[in-house]
């Protein structure tokens, strides 16, 4: 018995299970309860922004279609039957992290996947669909790319924010091998997060169809599976000498005081306040007033437009770190070098002293 297609109506997931087999009629299929909880999971759910973001358009563009749709995701890995690599076309509208996409036979051949660092890391398995589509868009070298050998605090209109995407778990997992985070020349980054045996891969913790973390997992070492409340150093590195928290605190910590080195550098240094809204695109505006709140023009935020290669490089790695809610579970080292490193950058041109914070 094949799953051969799904409906979504509304908020209510109807399954039709088709027979392949002449000889039989339709009936339950055997994996029913698989299908019913990937068909309530974030990868179902042709509602959410992660798949009707092109909808008024009716087709979502090649770059963004092979994650955003599992006729994307197969086209990129040559597994519909064409050559691998990005689709010739734009892909209608409508499809989701279909079954097909971790489960068709060919994803077994797939052995590497490209990275936007440029690199080809092996994979194997179900590792190759959660490593294509969580690796983010943009890596350190997009970042040095962008700033080139422009001078470090003089504005330049020609740069813009880059944004690393969202749910970036594999960028965060890979580390220093990926190189998905900006990394500060003459430093030093902890690679790929190995963890421990048990949880080696993504779903040594993921349920693959309902996408939730088994706290038992966690049990195994630790003894609690709530994951914020996990510490796996025995050094504070928020300056706050509490060992008893989780490392997601200090982790939390430390990102917003980077946030308040990146505002302070755009009002002292570049002379153009900066303030950031998660919900709007480009994510990052200008407040010349100083008041808190994005300037407006025609009724719309104005994107900040000061940037100096010193701060998109800090603003990078914030943005990164933030992209992965899990990124305390993922790569917590990786997390604090980024932003540590970021928040020295920016004090030295503050000419301020960094302290408290710990790599």
């Amino acid at each position: 018995m094949r799953m051969r297609h799904f409906l979504l109506a509304g908020t209510i997931p109807l399954i039709f299970a088709v027979v392949a087999t002449s000889a039989q009629s339709p009936t339950r299929a055997p994996d029913i309860e698989e299908i019913m909880q990937w068909a309530r999971s974030g990868h179902a759910d042709a509602h959410s922004e992660s798949f009707a973001h092109w909808n008024d358009e009716g087709e979502i563009p090649p770059v963004c279609s092979t994650c955003h749709s599992g006729a994307g995701f197969r086209s990129l890995h040559g597994l519909d039957g064409s050559e691998p690599g990005l689709p010739q076309s734009p892909i209608p509208v409508g499809g989701v992290v279909d079954c097909d996409t971790c489960h068709s036979p060919g994803l077994q051949t797939v052995t590497h996947v490209t990275l936007p660092s440029g690199q080809q890391h092996p994979v194997t398995g179900f590792e190759a669909a959660c490593m294509t589509c969580h690796s983010g868009r943009a890596a350190s070298v997009t970042v040095e790319k962008a700033v080139a050998e422009r001078p470090e605090d003089v504005v330049d209109a020609e740069l813009r924010f880059i944004n690393p995407h969202y749910a970036t778990a594999a960028a965060s997992l890979l580390g220093g091998t990926g190189a998905l985070g900006y990394h500060y020349p003459g430093k030093a980054y902890e690679p790929r997060f190995v963890h421990a045996r048990p949880v080696s891969t993504c779903i040594s913790c993921h349920e693959p169809h309902n996408l939730t973390v088994s706290q038992e997992t966690c049990l195994t070492c630790h003894e609690t599976g709530a994951s914020q409340d996990i510490r796996i150093s025995r050094q504070s590195h928020d300056g706050s000498g509490n060992l008893e928290q989780g490392i997601a605190v200090d982790i939390a910590a430390n990102r917003k005081r980077l946030f308040a080195l990146i505002a302070d550098y755009a009002r002292e240094v570049v002379g153009t306040p900066i303030v950031f809204d998660a919900a709007r695109h480009p994510y990052f505006f200008a407040d010349h007033n100083g008041d808190g709140l994005a300037d407006q023009r025609d009724e719309a935020p104005v994107a900040y437009a000061s940037w100096t290669p010193r701060l998109l490089k800090a603003a990078y790695n914030w943005k990164f770190v933030g992209a992965d809610a899990a990124i305390h579970v993922h790569h917590p080292h990786y997390a604090l070098e980024l932003l540590y490193d970021s928040a020295e950058d920016l004090s030295a041109a503050l000419q301020r002293e960094l302290t408290g914070m710990v790599r």
